[in-house]
């Protein structure tokens, strides 16, 4: 199928998705601003009422203002939602160009990354360097997929992890950012030793520390670049 990425076809498509969506918000808001301006009214109105219906006119009102106050938070929950939804498709958005792949997959690795609370900014970077976006990719090594996880390091983290499971995209990033954010919490937020240890195994790096080597072999310096995030954002 041919690639649409950056087509002036997609772009239109992209466009129209935000239009949408930010068009819902919009309604949702203006819902919300009607709920309580309702409320506001019926309540002056229940206070102008003669007295002798005063009894009878507030337990309406109470009743009505439970219901439209019920109505108001549900709003008010849905528009969080789409506001939420409104930010995710903008950064998907964002990191689809950046790196100039398919949206569904840029999504995949978006919301895996913020799953284990990893910077997606690292999770992309770390992907892009490990396999060039390809779900297929196989290191000489026998390292598989988006990650280039190598099956036995895989199955520590789930022990249905096959090595043909490894080819499907969801599967193979949950493994391989979990197993990073392993390692930040290992060595405590350091994004640098981190990523040699994904690269080169926890020993290795862990001897050269304690022998007062430099355990970097390059890997961690293509992967950072000019990042300058922590790694971890929870």
């Amino acid at each position: 199928m041919r690639n649409l990425r950056g087509t002036y076809v997609h772009r239109g498509d992209a466009l129209r998705r935000r239009k949408r969506v930010h068009r819902n918000l919009f309604l949702a808001g203006s819902v919300v601003l009607s709920l309580g301006a309702i409320t506001v009214h019926r309540a002056a109105t229940a206070n102008a009422e003669p007295a002798v219906t005063e009894s009878r006119a507030s337990m309406f009102s109470l009743g009505d203002s439970r219901k439209l106050r019920s109505e108001l938070t549900s709003t008010q929950g849905e528009l969080s939602l789409l506001r939420a939804q409104i930010e995710r498709a903008d950064k998907v958005i964002e990191y689809s160009t950046q790196y100039a792949i398919p949206a569904g997959l840029a999504g995949k690795v978006f919301d895996a990354s913020l799953r284990e609370g990893i910077d997606p900014e690292l999770a992309f970077r770390l992907v892009r360097l490990e396999s060039e976006f390809n779900a297929r990719a196989v290191s000489k090594t026998g390292a598989i997929g988006l990650t280039q996880l190598m099956p036995s390091t895989a199955v520590q983290f789930d022990k249905t992890a096959t090595r043909d499971k490894l080819f499907v995209a969801e599967l193979n990033l949950k493994i391989g950012l979990h197993y990073l954010r392993t390692l930040l919490d290992m060595y405590k937020g350091d994004v640098r030793l981190a990523l040699l240890a994904y690269n080169r195994g926890e020993d290795a790096v862990w001897r050269d520390v304690r022998a007062g080597v430099n355990p970097g072999n390059g890997y961690d310096r293509m992967v950072i670049g000019d990042y300058k995030g922590k790694g971890i954002i929870q």
